[in-house]
């Protein structure tokens, strides 16, 4: 499956975005998909993560509460909401795909296996 995530850009603290993915190749309601992120010297690390049928969602302690994951499987996409962005928020966001094989949502980036190429965000003070 191929992805691409955009909707990345720069925000100020406090404001809000939204990131989008779009999945293509394959049938997409087959995968749960996550949001990961990467700062600048920085291991790329789990945001959140939806199952095949949107009914099940995981978060990152530190984004709960704040960002909201979310998808359309009538439109092969996948959608990252978020709010109360802080500047450690700043980050380039991917997005990813992994078949849907069991109840658990995955935040290894290691379980994964496709990827989009990322969108910049950055959240300035």
């Amino acid at each position: 499956v191929q992805l691409q995530a955009s909707g990345g850009g720069l925000v100020q603290a406090g404001g809000s975005l939204r990131l989008s993915c779009a999945a293509s190749g394959r049938t997409f309601s087959n995968y749960d998909m996550g949001w990961f992120r990467q700062a600048p010297g920085k291991e790329r690390e789990f945001v959140a993560a939806i199952s095949w049928s949107g009914s099940r969602t995981y978060y990152a302690d530190r984004v709960k509460g704040r960002f909201t994951v979310s998808r359309d499987n009538t439109k092969n996409m996948v959608y990252l909401q978020m709010s109360s962005l802080k500047p450690e928020d700043t980050a380039v966001y991917y997005c990813a795909a992994v078949a849907a094989r069991s109840n658990t949502l995955r935040a290894r980036t290691s379980e994964y296996d496709y990827w989009g190429q990322g969108t910049q965000v950055t959240v300035s003070s």
